[in-house]
């Protein structure tokens, strides 16, 4: 019981650190916005630890910290194998194709207040169509390879993006229209100058929903068939053979992947509209 004793007092004293640091004087500085998610992370990870050797918990059913770290140290090759083939293969490529189709997309059906009102309701219910239906549909037509699933992610992310995007080109005033007018500013003129930066706080927002859609949507498309590599293929067949050491640092590889492909695509929003109050 003493890893459980342990624990228990790492997370109080935990807890109280952060709530020190977060009502504190500084707690706007840079440092402790920092430190506050970092602390808790930690005393998370240290405390699942200390309660999974506690309470002798099954490797099979929760492994240990210990145990995922050391199989991350143990399977680099697989795991960055896994990684290029998933991510920088499936992941990226999809993602790319999807985001520019949605905005050439966006871009025509804002011309047309037909195909704006016909495009909204139509990509409301696609982006509504369960993955498991739709992912193993393209990996019949296209294969097993990568290729498949990339189709996959940009069918995901294409939806949200261009939503996000017919809406961002939709707002600016009548008064902004209207000097761009008075400029004899054509459409183009006015897309480039005017709409399109206005747009860019809903673009953004879509493209951020888009990063947490793909690596999603390739990694369980890998459920419906792949060659013998990826994450979704390694977490399968893992789980089928009870390594979860193995199923758990593929999480790890995963979660790192989608938080820097989100923090990346922020700090892109940053200093593109730097201009907007959501980011002063």
């Amino acid at each position: 019981m003493i890893y459980v004793m342990l624990g228990l007092i790492l997370w109080i004293l935990g807890w109280w650190v952060n709530v020190r640091l977060a009502n504190g004087a500084s707690s706007e500085s840079t440092l402790v916005k920092v430190a506050v998610p970092a602390i808790f992370g930690l005393v998370i990870v240290v405390v699942w630890e200390l309660m999974v050797r506690g309470f002798e918990v099954n490797p099979v059913i929760l492994p240990a910290p210990s145990a995922v770290l050391e199989r991350l140290g143990q399977e680099g090759p697989t795991l960055w194998a896994d990684f290029r083939q998933t991510v920088l293969k499936g992941a990226l490529s999809g993602y790319i194709v999807g985001a520019l189709a949605a905005f050439i997309v966006a871009v025509i059906a804002d011309r047309s207040d037909f195909l704006t009102r016909g495009i909204l309701p139509v990509g409301s219910f696609m982006a509504a169509l369960p993955i498991v239906g739709t992912a193993p549909i393209l990996v019949k037509w296209l294969g097993s390879d990568w290729e498949s699933k990339a189709a996959v992610v940009a069918v995901m992310v294409f939806f949200p993006i261009l939503v996000n995007t017919v809406a961002g080109l939709k707002d600016t005033n009548t008064m902004q229209r209207d000097l761009m007018r008075t400029y004899a500013a054509g459409y183009w003129p006015t897309l480039f100058k005017l709409r399109l930066p206005a747009a860019m706080p809903f673009i953004f927002n879509g493209l951020k929903i888009g990063t947490t859609l793909a690596l999603i949507g390739a990694i369980v498309a890998e459920f419906f068939g792949s060659p013998t590599v990826g994450m979704g293929f390694r977490i399968s067949t893992s789980f089928g053979q009870l390594a979860l050491d193995m199923v758990w640092a593929e999480i790890v590889v995963a979660a790192l992947a989608g938080s820097a492909f989100y923090g990346m695509m922020t700090l892109i929003e940053k200093r593109v509209t730097f201009w907007h109050p959501s980011q002063r």
